[in-house]
Order: C-alpha cells, then sequence, then structure tokens
C-alpha cells in the first residue's frame, strides 16, 4: 500500500466511519427504510463533520501538547473516544431531541407508524384483535410477547390467548396454548385495553375487563 492509499483510507475513517457510527445508533431507535450504505455517505460526512465542530477544541488543546510522545496511550484513547464513543452519544442526543416536547411544535415524530410508537413502550396490554372477517381474537401483551417494527411488516405475537365472550370482554385464557400470533394483513383494527398488577408482578391480574378477566 502506497501512501496515497493510506491516505484515502485514514480519510475515510475521520470522515465516513464516525458519521455511520452516528446513523446506526439513531437508526436502532427509530428503524426506517433501509438504504444502501453508498445513499447515505453525504449523511455519514455530515455527521463526522459535526462531530468535529463539536470537539474543535479538545482536538486543538490536544494536538498542540506533547500529549502524542508523552502518553501516547492517552492520546489513542482521546481519539478513539473522538472517532467513537461521541459519534454513538450524538445520535443518541438527536434521537432525545426529536422527541422532545418542545421539538415537535416544529417537526414530526421521528417514529413513523402508530405501531411502532405503542409497541415500543413495551406497556402491558389486554389486546383484542379484530379480523377482516369479523372474527374476534383475544390475548395478553406483555413481558414474553413481541410486536414487529419498520421495516418489516406489522405482526403480533400474544403469549396468551383468551376466549372473547359474548359481550366483547375476556373470558378466560384458553387451554394448552402458547400464545398467538397475528399478522397485518388479517387485521382489521386493535383494542388495547389497559393491563394493571399488583405491585407490577406482570402474572397477576389486579382488575377486570368488560365481560371479565378473571383470576
Amino acid at each position: 500500500m502506497n501512501i496515497w492509499e493510506a491516505d484515502k483510507l485514514l480519510i475515510f475513517i475521520a470522515f465516513v466511519i464516525p458519521g455511520f457510527i452516528s446513523i446506526k445508533t439513531y437508526e436502532l431507535l427509530f428503524p426506517g427504510a433501509q438504504q444502501e450504505s453508498s445513499k447515505q455517505l453525504v449523511d455519514a460526512v455530515t455527521y463526522s463533520s459535526l462531530n468535529y465542530a463539536l470537539l474543535v477544541w479538545p482536538m486543538m488543546a490536544v494536538e498542540s501538547s506533547d500529549w502524542k510522545n508523552l502518553h501516547p496511550n492517552f492520546y489513542a484513547v482521546f481519539y478513539m473516544f473522538v472517532l467513537f464513543a461521541v459519534p454513538v452519544g450524538l445520535g443518541l442526543g438527536w434521537a432525545m431531541l426529536r422527541t422532545s416536547s418542545w421539538f415537535q411544535n416544529v417537526a414530526t415524530h421521528p417514529t413513523q407508524k402508530p405501531w411502532d410508537y405503542v409497541f415500543s413502550q413495551r406497556k402491558p396490554y389486554w389486546v383484542k384483535v379484530v379480523l377482516k372477517d369479523g372474527t374476534k381474537l383475544g390475548g395478553k401483551y406483555a413481558a414474553n410477547s413481541f410486536a414487529s417494527s419498520t421495516p418489516a411488516n406489522e405482526q403480533i405475537f400474544l403469549e396468551e390467548s383468551w376466549i372473547i365472550n359474548d359481550k366483547g370482554g375476556f373470558d378466560r385464557p384458553k387451554n394448552q396454548t402458547a400464545g398467538i400470533v397475528v399478522i397485518s394483513s388479517e387485521i382489521a383494527y386493535l383494542e388495547l385495553i389497559e393491563l394493571q398488577f399488583p405491585e407490577g408482578k406482570l402474572d397477576e391480574r389486579k382488575e377486570t375487563t368488560d365481560g371479565g378477566v378473571s383470576t
């Protein structure tokens, strides 16, 4: 590898890698439509530049000192912090800013779908599923349940499958079932009912819904 190739590698590391780290950190919190890495190059360079803009004074102080010769280990740790730790913080900070109430007065919420917004909170619910053919399914969404997120199609796994009675309430759990998976192509709508337990225990029911959720 000649010196020019080495320079290109250093430029790539310096102005692309930190930006990609920030982008991927943000996407972990708010998944969106998948894009090819090549299409994110401009965004990556922008995030990297912002990263250095925030750290320009500490970097100037380090470079003007003799840290590189006197404390090479601390010098290496500092630039590891610059290249990896700060970009993660930048992504987290942008996510916190996007979800703040005052920022949403001028911009939309970063979560693209109500499905993602509701189930990302990981709150327990009684879930009533009405299918397109009118069939009603019921179940408990709690600690061992799961809901898909963008960009995957909407699917939900309810850890308990319940029988819906004639009044539309939850009668009793079905015997010998390990839960139920429902896919979005069959769903007309979902109804979510608060699930409350004494002392926060997910295996004890505190209240009943209309039609009776019994203990």
